[in-house]
């Protein structure tokens, strides 16, 4: 799965510098409407989709697991469509839909985590990320009448966290094709 992954190290930095640019606006403006947080959540998931859809199919040859990023990447794309097909979504309805997308992508970041335990040092940054979506998960289904400036607030302390470890596994990925001349 490393090789996989090492092949494939730029669609986890573009992923990361995603998430680092919406946990940044998130922060800086707190007072989105939900309609554009609906868009902006939207263009997130599809974005994050893409990039692990074509990084999974460019290393499927690298390894047998390439399957987990190849779903991760279409569970965001489907999320990401069904968030632009109905616009109109009610605050708990896109808490849900938000909260599906975290756990299902926290799950498969932990999954991939414990497999390359063996092949990597610092899987524990893939797992870190992958419980904080879990946990936003858990905290907007248990709470859906939360208001909307602690989702923001914590969707993008999320998609910061999460962004920055992508940013550090992609280098950290980049290291061993720079020394093997790749």
């Amino acid at each position: 799965m490393r090789n996989m992954l090492s092949k494939m190290w730029w669609a986890i930095l573009l992923r990361g510098l995603c998430g680092i640019a919406f946990g940044i606006l998130a922060f800086t403006m707190p007072g989105l409407t939900l309609a554009s947080l609906v868009l902006l959540f939207g263009w997130i998931a599809i974005l994050g989709g893409v990039f692990d859809t074509i990084g999974a199919i460019a290393a499927r040859g690298a390894s047998d697991e390439w399957w987990v990023m190849l779903l991760q990447g279409l569970v965001g794309i489907l999320v990401g469509v069904l968030t632009f097909r109905f616009p109109d979504v009610t605050a708990v309805a896109l808490l849900f839909f938000i909260a599906i997308w975290a756990l299902a992508t926290g799950l498969l970041q932990i999954v991939a985590a414990v497999r390359l335990r063996k092949e990597i040092k610092g899987e524990v940054w893939l797992i870190l990320s992958g419980f904080a979506s879990v946990a936003l998960a858990l905290i907007l289904m248990a709470n859906p009448a939360a208001g909307a400036l602690g989702l923001i607030l914590y969707i993008g302390a999320t998609a910061l966290i999460s962004g920055v470890v992508f940013v550090l596994l992609a280098l950290r990925l980049r290291k061993p094709l720079a020394k093997i001349g790749a």
